[in-house]
């Protein structure tokens, strides 16, 4: 991660309570220009935040993304539980090429990627969706997983 990371992105403003939480968060944990490891990440610490969470596995001899852990209010809007799934197997999104997109972004970024677009689920209902991608290293620099969060319109609980 570059000096310039330090700067406040041009999104931070209009992200909601629960994505501007985890951004600050997150950015806790880069360390001398390093990106998190996910060991890095305490639950103990985002309580609140937890049933919104995603983690995916980046399998990089694979070229794929694997969910690791799907938070319970994440499960609740897709209907199903797509831990251990492939992200082409379980996404849900408009399409699976961009549902992919988002992860390629930032493993060829490294740096969070951030999308308030709303959509059309698989199951036709429109969705109002705000999401942060967030890259998380072993080595500080590769990204070898990815945190995500998401705030629907069909969870209204969230703040």
């Amino acid at each position: 991660m570059a000096d310039a990371d330090t700067e406040v992105p041009d999104w931070l403003a209009k992200a909601s309570d629960h994505v501007q939480a985890l951004y600050l968060y997150w950015r806790t944990k880069c360390r001398d220009g390093r990106l998190p490891r996910r060991i890095d990440i305490d639950p103990t610490e985002i309580p609140k935040l937890l049933p919104y969470l995603t983690i995916v596995e980046v399998v990089e001899d694979e070229r794929r993304y694997v969910y690791r852990l799907v938070g319970t209010k994440e499960v609740e809007i897709r209907g199903q539980d797509p831990t251990g799934k492939s992200v082409a197997e379980a996404y849900y999104g408009p399409s699976v090429e961009e549902a992919h997109s988002f992860y390629n972004q930032v493993v060829a970024s490294a740096r969070p990627v951030y999308d308030d677009s709303p959509f059309v689920g698989p199951d036709g209902r429109y969705k109002d969706d705000e999401m942060l991608f967030l890259p998380l290293a072993e080595d500080g620099r590769k990204v070898s997983r990815i945190l995500l969060i998401t705030r629907s319109s069909l969870t209204p609980d969230f703040a």
